[in-house]
């Protein structure tokens, strides 16, 4: 039988392709449409085709920003390590904190009164090191709020600082680096530090440029300024900044450091500062010339207002304390009013030995003898005459020196305006006539070889033969003679004729010797003009020569100078360099001067200086043509000069030495003697007796023909060393 019609069974291979095939089948047709159903329900793309052109710039531009970025990292990176090389190396220069804290290249002079208290600096002051922890947190509160806000929150430079300071710049029509240079302390502490580069007296032609080049504003000074800034914060602290900062700053009239400032300004530390004190000092930062207190006290206290508000602003016042120093504002010490010492202080300099004065390269302290009450007495006397007895806008001039008889000099006036420094001293360095101020040198020399003061000179007309000039015929002041007159008289009247006769008489070499001996440092004339002061002289050598007859007859030096030493040591290095020398003329002599001198005051020319609780001696001069007006006297106490002119020579008008001069000096001696019990002058009265006629001399007479020498009221008298010079250089007395 044929099975061809039978259906044969499946087999397994078969079995599984129809498996494979029937499992899809198996699910749900609408869950996956086919394929072209697929094709024609999808929604077509609608984006539009790119630009070519855009296409072209976009991929310039990734190109060209795929290359700046690659140069810009790889810059950055070569920048980064030369900062750090840069910083490093400035890290690795920096010394200690302590080495940078006195940035000076010379010394200071401070200066001492009588009673030690400093009255006067000279040089760039340095008070002395100074820390932030020792400072008044006063000061260290005003400087941050006044400087640098963020100083404590930045790492060299303030961003929002620089930013603002261009702001402020281009807004007010300069460059951006011209003006406000939004400088944080730390910069500032590198300009300072003028970026390591230390003074070279080789490179600078001084140090003026040196400083100026350190304060440069250049970009590219800029530069190194923020690198050495980022070095200084990697190498110290912030407290060692503002150290650095408070200790190397100029605070104006020459004071460096806070602590200089302090004392030069309010004569305390730095540590004793009050709010408005500090705020003060901290205003000064900016303009410290313009704004110091001894230039314009207003103008610094106003900027202090300024500090005192920015304080109350930030938090370091409250308003009650704000409110105070608002009301009550800074104000500068004594010392600091009188303007560094004014005349004296720089006599004292000028007379000391300039390695350890003028230009000191160490820090030296001068002990003085200045008495500031004396000095205070002397200045008010002067205004108070200029004031009430001067015609308002006179340009005249005055001087005065005050001293005790030993040739200390206790107060000085170099001129009308006392608060300067540097000015010219017409005490010191004047050299005018002295007119009748010089007799009382001629009168020394005769009553030295054995004149009395009741010895009779004939007060008329006289001529005198002068070699190579012809005849000269002296005149008294108001044209007139008097005939027959004392010594006494002659002196407090000033009459010129007695006093030229006398000086021919003793002898003009006599005189001469007399008047150099007791310090007239001047070339003296050599004819008998020199009687009637006819030589220039100083107002502080002449009036050291009158000291010179309050003491007894000894010469004195006047000096201002006690000693000197460094600052922080006990040793004087020198001591005082004036004072009294040899004799000059025997003391009873001296006496008996004084005795005339006293009635000058009495009843001469010099009443309106004379003294109601006391006794005083001194002597009118009024030069030709009153270019020259002088008083200069003294009480047992003192002895004081005044001198009054025109810088010009311009003669005075109605103006002697009997007047203005001698009530400037009333008022002077006056002030100078409250409190001070009355003392008797150390002065000798002639006794009565027959006076004897002195010798009236004539042109080409013999002056000491028939007249008895070394006599004096009858009596012997013991030769002095100048009588005896005298006898040895021309024999018996003769000229």
């Amino acid at each position: 039988m044929s099975d061809s019609g039978r259906r044969k069974p499946p087999l397994v291979a078969d079995k599984r392709v129809v498996a494979k095939k029937a499992s899809p089948a198996a699910k749900t047709p609408a869950s996956k449409p086919s394929k072209a159903s697929s094709r024609k329900s999808a929604p077509r793309r609608t984006g539009r085709r790119r630009n070519p052109i855009v296409a072209v710039f976009a991929g310039l531009f990734g190109w060209i920003w795929r290359i700046v970025w690659g140069f810009t990292w790889r810059v950055g990176l070569i920048t980064a390590l030369i900062l750090a090389g840069a910083i490093g190396y400035f890290y690795t220069t920096l010394p200690e904190a302590s080495a940078l804290l006195d940035g000076r290249q010379r010394g200071s002079v401070t200066l001492l009164d009588a009673d030690g208290r400093v009255f006067a600096w000279r040089g760039n002051q340095f008070g002395g090191v100074v820390s932030a922890e020792t400072i008044s947190p006063h000061l260290k509160n005003a400087v941050i709020a006044t400087e640098d806000k963020q100083f404590y929150r930045h790492l060299g430079l303030s961003p929002r600082g620089i930013a603002g300071a261009i702001r402020i710049n281009l807004r007010e029509g300069r460059g951006p680096l011209s003006g406000n240079g939004g400088s944080t302390i730390t910069q500032q502490t590198a300009k300072l530090l003028c970026l390591g580069v230390a003074y070279d007296p080789q490179q600078w032609k001084s140090e003026t440029e040196y400083e100026a080049d350190c304060r440069r504003g250049s970009l590219s000074r800029k530069i190194k300024e923020a690198v050495y800034a980022f070095a200084l914060e990697a190498k110290y602290t912030k407290d060692e900044i503002l150290s650095i900062y408070i200790n190397r700053a100029y605070l104006g009239g020459g004071a460096y450091g806070a602590e200089a400032a302090s004392q030069r300004y309010f004569g305390k530390t730095s540590g004793q500062l009050i709010p408005a004190e500090a705020a003060m000092l901290a205003g000064l930062l900016t303009a410290p010339t313009s704004l110091a207190p001894t230039n314009n006290l207003q103008r610094s206290q106003n900027r202090a207002a300024t500090v005192i508000r920015l304080m109350q602003d930030q938090g370091y016042l409250t308003q009650a304390q704000a409110e105070d120093a608002l009301a009550n504002p800074a104000q500068l010490s004594e010392a600091a009013e009188a303007r560094a010492g004014g005349f004296f202080a720089d006599w004292v300099m000028s007379s000391g030995p300039e390695f350890f004065t003028r230009n000191t390269t160490e820090d030296v302290v001068i002990r003085t003898t200045l008495d500031p009450r004396i000095q205070k007495a002397a200045e008010e006397a002067m205004l108070y005459i200029f004031e009430n007895k001067v015609r308002e806008g006179s340009k005249a001039q005055a001087a005065i020196v005050v001293m005790s008889s030993d040739g200390a000099v206790r107060a000085m006036v170099g001129g009308r305006d006392t608060k300067v420094v540097g000015a010219f001293n017409r005490a010191t360095q004047a050299r005018r006539q002295t007119g009748s101020a010089f007799k009382p040198f001629v009168y020394a020399a005769a009553l030295d070889l054995g004149y009395s003061p009741n010895d009779i000179i004939d007060d008329s007309p006289y001529c005198v033969n002068i070699p190579g000039s012809g005849e000269w015929c002296p005149n008294n002041y108001d044209r007139s003679f008097n005939g027959p007159v004392t010594m006494t008289e002659a002196l407090s009247r000033s009459l010129n004729i007695p006093a030229v006769k006398v000086a021919q008489s003793v002898g003009l070499e006599t005189v001469r010797t007399v008047a150099t001996q007791f310090g007239i440092q001047s070339d003296l004339a050599a004819g008998p003009a020199l009687a009637l002061g006819a030589s220039e002289a100083t107002l502080i050598e002449t009036t050291g020569a009158f000291a010179g007859i309050l003491n007894g007859g000894s010469a004195v030096t006047p000096y201002g100078l006690v000693e000197l030493r460094m600052q922080g040591e006990d040793e004087p290095l020198m001591t005082a360099t004036g004072g009294m020398g040899e004799r000059v003329i025997r003391q009873e002599a001296a006496e008996q001067l004084t005795w005339m001198l006293h009635q000058v005051t009495t009843r001469g020319t010099g009443t309106r200086a004379n003294l109601k609780d006391r006794d005083v001696a001194g002597k009118t001069g009024t030069t030709q043509a009153a270019r020259d007006a002088w008083f200069i006297g003294y009480s047992a106490d003192y002895v004081a000069g005044v001198w009054m002119g025109y810088d010009d020579n311009t003669p005075l008008t109605g103006v002697t030495g009997s007047g203005l001069p001698s009530e400037i000096w009333h008022e002077v001696m006056t002030r100078v003697h409250e409190g001070l019990p009355p003392r008797p002058l150390p002065m000798l009265a002639p006794t009565a007796q027959p006076q004897v006629q002195a010798p009236q001399v004539s042109a080409g007479q013999d002056p000491w023909q028939g007249q008895p020498r070394g006599t004096s009221n009858g009596q012997p008298e013991t030769q002095t060393a100048i009588e005896q010079l005298f006898r040895d250089l021309f024999g018996a007395g003769r000229n």
